[in-house]
């Protein structure tokens, strides 16, 4: 077997997880903002330590981070410029010109990440047919590379008209400033997002642009220290699609690592919602900065081809901006265990998005941090232990945490700090519980039917209290949880989603150029999966973005094939007819059916999981010691039995209010639910009685 490691970058706490012979090797160390690879080799020594093993024994490190996202919300890229259409330079700026907010007066819409006077224009034009209109002059070309020169730039995003159907044009202007500015990062929207509609197109090849000096770097200051330390694995990138890529491929195409440490959590709770058979699951996913929430249906999280950026106004849709590039859908919000509590205007506790982070980190971290923040919280209502948090490694001291609470939320207010400290996890457990709402509804989905599969350092501590909120009676919390999104990176397969615009309308389907498509597709997407899967099996799937005609957006279909044979047009109608019932209620009689986009993902085979057979009741939990602990929905301190999750057998069965610690997290079972441990390791926390 070979050893593998997967390790997250979080913005408070780096997780890594070391599968070895003897099983798996998890810790948790705080991350190093100024240079990130320090805590990823101190996490990886002491996971080798823990297992046994020598750093030159791994076979293979896969990484997710979340520098891609951190960089786009905190404006720290390279100096960018923008080459577009004559015309068309101001189309990120205008956006969609939906207000998300339509009541604010005072809205102000964010700003591009390259502003007008970077933007510059080059007299060409192409048709969405891939004609070209007006070509694009060696002396058009030859003045962009002066201005570019002039400017000073550190990269160069390309993105002319309709170059998804014919990208030459692109392709000079790059080649011409590689030969005049060879050490310039440029990135051509033809090859980051070749796909109809110019705005996510454009936003998509800025911010490729935007990170990836910064990325380039980063990763290849990681390789280097790696080698020096000893590991000579391959490194691997989880994508925002929840796949693996090289790491070189990640350099190339940065965008694609937006997501992609959420993405591995969503992986490790679709694994175990097969494993229990739960058809439907709510993914939550809690770290220190930041919560995540997910909808697994079938064993699969749900997956999208555009995603929302850097929101910047109290994370409403709209506020972002929209990237086409393959993502496991989720909700986020700025609601983690480093997320700061405050006193807004009107005298309400809020929290977040704002984060301690992990410098200085929360005041009980004794890090010299003075502002209070959810985990100062929740220490201060007996749901940590102070001498077991990290499993000792990091001692909580709750003095420090009273002072915080008391000078950031009481003294204003005339509150008790027990009070504060309550009415902050309210809070961020009510933000929770909202996004849940919301992003179900969203969904067509009743949010009562799922299961909750809860992991990350925090998801465990405010579960059972999220579910009380939601209606849910059932919860799962995996063994593992405190790291899952690095356990997550484990489980997660080789693949590469390719993707092009070629419009088509169905009644004038062109079987011929869209086989030629598909096949230049799938040897794009195999070159990438080949870099780490090799020659080995893969599987394909293809899907195809129809609507009606005249309708604004369109709908994902799978039409169950990779290639098409004439007569097939009524398979894709009927398919497309299908989707749309199921998403509508109802289908369109008499109006005509377009294709937009396509996108082909090959990936390597996941591997079966084993079903897990509920054990019987057979045995009691052995308690550890009874400890003070607030109970929310009593509203009062309750005596809570503290349990080693380590020394629960299969089948032990105990009630809330209870507290079952070990390293990673500790899991709270509050009075109203019931906790059984599982032949897996998995604690499944089911309410006491069924609700009338």
């Amino acid at each position: 077997m070979k050893i593998r490691v997967g390790v997250d970058i979080g913005g408070t706490f780096t997780d890594v997880a070391l599968e070895h012979p003897g099983g798996l090797a998890t810790c948790k160390v705080l991350t190093d903002c100024a240079e990130p690879e320090t805590a990823i080799l101190k996490g990886v020594a002491l996971a080798c330590d823990g297992a046994g093993v020598s750093a030159n024994e791994i076979g293979q490190v896969i990484h997710g981070t979340t520098l891609v996202t951190n960089a786009l919300i905190e404006r720290r890229g390279a100096r960018t410029a923008f080459i577009t259409t004559d015309g068309f330079r101001d189309v990120i700026e205008m956006r969609a010109e939906n207000r998300f907010e339509q009541y604010d007066l005072n809205l102000t819409l964010p700003a591009p990440l390259v502003p007008r006077q970077d933007r510059l224009v080059a007299r060409e034009r192409v048709a969405a047919s891939g004609e070209v209109l007006l070509a694009l002059s060696d002396d058009e070309i030859a003045r962009l590379v002066a201005e570019v020169t002039a400017g000073d730039y550190r990269a160069v995003a390309i993105g002319f008209m309709h170059s998804y159907a014919n990208p030459a044009h692109e392709r000079r202007m790059a080649a011409a400033l590689r030969e005049a500015l060879p050490d310039l990062s440029i990135s051509l929207s033809s090859v980051v997002s070749p796909q109809m509609r110019e705005l996510p197109r454009f936003n998509t090849v800025i911010t490729n642009a935007y990170v990836q000096p910064r990325v380039a770097d980063y990763l290849g200051r990681l390789v280097e220290r790696m080698r020096a330390d000893n590991i000579a694995a391959p490194v691997f990138m989880l994508h925002s699609g929840g796949g693996l890529i090289s790491v070189e491929t990640a350099m190339e195409q940065p965008v694609r690592l937006l997501e992609s440490g959420p993405a591995g959590g969503a992986i490790f709770a679709a694994g175990y919602a097969k494993a229990h058979g739960i058809e439907k699951a709510l993914s939550f996913d809690m770290g220190g900065t930041t919560a995540k929430i997910c909808l697994i249906e079938g064993g699969a999280p749900k997956t999208a081809s555009t995603f929302e950026i850097a929101r910047t106004y109290r994370f409403k849709k709209g506020s972002g901006m929209t990237v086409s590039t393959p993502v496991v859908e989720m909700v986020e919000i700025g609601a983690g265990g480093g997320s700061i509590a405050s006193i807004d205007a009107m005298g309400r506790i809020q929290v977040g998005p704002r984060s301690a982070g992990s410098e200085p980190g929360p005041a009980c971290y004794q890090r010299g941090g003075t502002e209070p923040t959810v985990t100062d919280a929740n220490l201060i209502l007996g749901r940590l232990d102070p001498d077991g948090f990290a499993g000792g490694a990091i001692p909580l001291d709750p003095a420090l945490s009273a002072v915080a609470i008391e000078a950031g939320l009481s003294a204003d207010k005339d509150l008790p700090v027990g009070d504060a400290a309550f009415g902050v996890t309210e809070m961020v457990d009510e933000n929770m519980a909202n996004a849940a709402r919301v992003h179900t509804v969203e969904h067509g989905r009743d949010i009562e039917h799922f299961t909750m599969i809860a992991f990350g350092g925090g998801a465990p501590l405010h579960a059972s209290r999220l579910c009380e909120k939601l209606g849910i009676d059932r919860l799962l919390v995996p063994p593992g949880a405190g790291v899952g999104s690095a356990i997550g990176f484990l489980r997660a397969p080789f693949s590469f989603e390719a993707t092009r615009g070629l419009f088509q309308r169905l009644r004038a389907f062109d079987t011929d150029a869209v086989n030629a498509m598909l096949g230049e597709l799938a040897a794009e997407a195999n070159a990438f999966v080949a870099a780490g899967h090799g020659s080995a099996p893969t599987e394909t799937r293809l899907t195809v973005f129809m609507r009606y005609a005249g309708q604004g957006w369109e709908i994902p279909v799978l039409p169950g094939r990779t290639a098409f044979s004439p007569g097939d047009e009524a398979r894709l109608l009927a398919a497309f007819e299908d989707t749309y019932r199921t998403l509508f209620g109802r289908v369109i009689d008499g109006l005509e059916v377009e294709i937009t986009n396509w996108a082909l993902n090959i990936s390597s085979p996941v591997p079966p999981v084993a079903r897990v057979t509920p054990p019987s009741r057979n045995a009691k939990a052995p308690v550890n010691r009874i400890r003070p602990m607030f109970d929310a929905a009593l509203r009062r301190e309750v005596g809570a039995r503290e349990v080693l999750r380590d020394a629960m057998p299969i089948g032990a069965c105990l009630d809330g209010p209870a507290v079952i610690v070990e390293d990673e997290t500790s899991t709270i079972v509050t009075d109203a639910y019931r906790v059984t441990m599982q032949a897996d390791g998995a604690l499944l926390i089911a309410r006491k009685e069924a609700r009338r």
